[in-house]
């Protein structure tokens, strides 16, 4: 069956010959892809994102949805959640419309209603995500910290991902456009430290460690905390959904499994520049009636943690598969 909703995991369509960008160019394009524009009162555009894949990377408009929320906060208040429900599938070829409620707007907190859509093809706007953001004032308060960093190989003893994929490509004999679209440079730098779903057949544990950062360095984080909140959420639906299909030993890349991305919720505990390594560390507790949940953690190098991640994901073994 094809779902419609946004997915994690879509399957590669035709596609150009990549570019051979640099990578300060690739990240000037996901800056600009994350820099949302003003389209009236409370209202943005976001840009398009071109990968090949013809539906929308789920972190794609969760960053742009929050980009647009955190442009109605001026007060200083910086956020520190966001929920968010995939409605149907986004098309990487129109631009995002994105419009803000501003629902609550107090001393320590404000809360911010947003709705992404796209016009279909009736001409009208289809709404693709619902997203609720909350903000704080920072403060100081009561603070502990109980969670452990993994203990997994520093990023510099890993090798890229994309030599895993090009490795895989080679030997799944993958050529053409889906191959372009499996080796596109991009503009963040991923090194896993065990195997993602596409990487074996075999049912493992379900928990992944990943460490990622843009490929090219962004604006310093003082002043620039909301760029780097967002890089950071795009980022997050990055290797999350596939954990729930780890013990069970398949994967989208091999075409035996149907999935999309259902829901997505972010906390923000702290500031950290995204174009330094961060770990990403997820699991799956459960999986059943057709879905898979799954959470997430990302911690700096020197082990604080940055966010805690959690989405459920619709999974189906494709039929015939």
């Amino acid at each position: 069956m094809t779902d419609n909703r946004t997915s994690s995991a879509p399957s590669p369509a035709t596609a150009s010959t990549p570019p051979k960008e640099l990578p300060e160019q690739l990240v000037a394009q996901l800056v600009d892809l994350l820099t949302i524009q003003p389209d009236g009162k409370n209202a943005f555009l976001g840009s398009a994102q071109h990968l090949g894949f013809g539906r929308m990377f789920g972190g794609q408009v969760i960053a742009q949805a929050l980009q647009a929320a955190q442009a109605t906060v001026t007060d200083g208040k910086q956020a520190h959640s966001l929920h968010a429900y995939f409605l149907r599938g986004g098309e990487e070829g129109p631009v995002t419309n994105v419009a803000v409620d501003a629902d609550f707007d107090g001393r320590s907190f404000a809360n911010r209603r947003v709705v992404a859509s796209q016009t279909g093809k009736d001409g009208n706007f289809r709404p693709i995500l619902n997203l609720t953001a909350s903000f704080q004032r920072p403060e100081e308060g009561l603070s502990h910290e109980e969670c452990t960093m993994p203990d997994v190989p520093p990023p510099e003893d890993l090798k890229p991902d994309v030599e895993a994929r090009r490795a895989y490509a080679d030997r799944a004999g993958i050529t053409g456009s889906a191959r372009e679209v499996m080796l596109r440079p991009r503009a963040l730098e991923i090194r896993t430290s065990d195997k993602l779903h596409w990487m074996n057949s075999e049912p493992r544990e379900p928990a992944a460690h990943s460490w990622f950062k843009t490929a090219a360095p962004l604006p310093p984080l003082s002043g620039n905390e909301d760029l780097h909140r967002a890089v950071i959420a795009y980022a997050s639906d990055f290797t999350l959904l596939g954990t729930s299909a780890l013990p069970h030993g398949l994967s989208w890349m091999r075409g035996e499994l149907v999935g999309a991305s259902l829901d997505h919720a972010i906390w923000f505990h702290r500031s950290a520049p995204a174009d330094e390594w961060l770990l990403y560390a997820t699991d799956s507790p459960w999986s059943g009636n057709g879905r898979g949940f799954n959470r997430g953690r990302i911690f700096t190098r020197d082990g604080q943690l940055v966010a805690s991640v959690a989405q459920e994901g619709m999974i189906r073994r494709r039929k015939g598969a």
